[in-house]
């Protein structure tokens, strides 16, 4: 009996302007699909000089020549997929097609604002409420949370969460950006309403702060919270992102932050999600659809309760790894 080739191993590049939240989305989805076929992910950070990132994309000739200092290059081989996001991803986009003579398959992840046919793939988030054939929903963004990666990283942190009291309560902190806010007032009433909670059950809590979390709100959320029993990570030293997701009983998230409540939903526990100043429809539309799906519900009070974990990420790298399986080879 013949013995089947093994497959090939692809070359995947994973595009952002390096911004956290961005390159998360990227290199997510581009170890997931590594994850189901021998792969290499690539990752590369791209800026423009100047005021050449406000021209929007189709004026944005030889852009090769107009990235940043410290820009990664981007020469041959080309990729096999390259999966982009945010606005230097998409002007790149519509040049690699070209470049590799139609040989790289492009994945944008997140609505490009262009039309979906200069794209192989494009994989915006379910509440954007794009649609097309080269269209793929899904339920917030992609995301590096694994239940490999939660266990691997959780024991560097065991000695300092594992005796803390149950339940353990982690607190996931965003900030301002162009629909919320985290002024004062709201910041001081949630870590009220946080602290009453965890001090009626008799637990812990394990706080950490994203960079858009204005300085005011962090230092009287800190405050407030460092009077209860548990860890209130602030920047200093390794992240313990991974381990609270990990070793918590509760999840609490900030309105804000899409990224950080699917990463939460993935983990299966309860997802609170904490009220911020602001909002707008397309976050109230995913919100929705959290809750539709049982993930989430508004924070009130501690209640547990059971959900199969969204796996959206695992769930759109199979879709590019068949997609680009079944395209035309020419």
């Amino acid at each position: 009996m013949a013995l089947s080739a093994a497959p090939e191993k692809l070359t995947l590049w994973a595009v952002s302007d390096g911004r956290a939240g961005i390159e998360s989305q990227v290199l997510g989805l581009a170890e997931a699909v590594a994850r189901l076929t021998p792969a290499e992910v690539v990752p590369k950070r791209l800026r423009f000089n100047g005021l050449y990132r406000l021209l929007p994309a189709p004026l944005q000739l030889s852009p090769r020549q107009a990235l940043a200092a410290g820009s990664d290059r981007l020469d041959p081989p080309w990729p096999d997929i390259w999966i982009g996001a945010g606005r230097v991803a998409v002007t790149f986009a519509m040049c690699i097609r070209k470049w590799s003579r139609g040989r790289t398959f492009v994945v944008q992840v997140q609505d490009p604002r262009w039309p979906a046919r200069l794209f192989d793939l494009v994989i915006p988030p379910r509440h954007d409420r794009v649609e097309g054939e080269a269209i793929f929903p899904i339920t917030g963004s992609p995301h590096r949370v694994t239940a490999e990666r939660l266990a691997a990283e959780a024991p560097a942190f065991a000695a300092a969460i594992d005796p803390l009291p149950k339940p353990r309560v982690a607190v996931l902190i965003g900030g301002k950006s162009k629909s919320h806010d985290l002024a004062p007032a709201r910041a001081i009433a949630m870590a009220e309403e946080i602290a009453a909670e965890v001090g009626r059950s008799g637990g812990s809590i394990l706080a950490t702060f994203s960079r858009r979390t204005p300085a005011a709100a962090r230092d009287l959320m800190a405050h407030r919270l460092k009077q209860l029993p548990g860890i209130v990570w602030e920047g200093d030293g390794p992240n313990p992102y991974f381990a609270f997701l990990a070793r918590a009983d509760h999840i609490l998230v900030t309105e804000d932050s899409i990224n950080m409540a699917a990463e939460a939903a993935s983990t299966g526990k309860p997802v609170h999600i904490l009220a911020m100043d602001g909002g707008s429809r397309k976050f109230g539309r995913f919100h929705d659809e959290l809750r539709a799906y049982g993930a989430s519900r508004p924070f009130t009070r501690l209640e547990s309760w059971t959900y199969k974990p969204l796996h959206e990420t695992a769930r759109a790298a199979a879709e590019v790894l068949r997609r680009y399986r079944a395209r035309p080879i020419e």
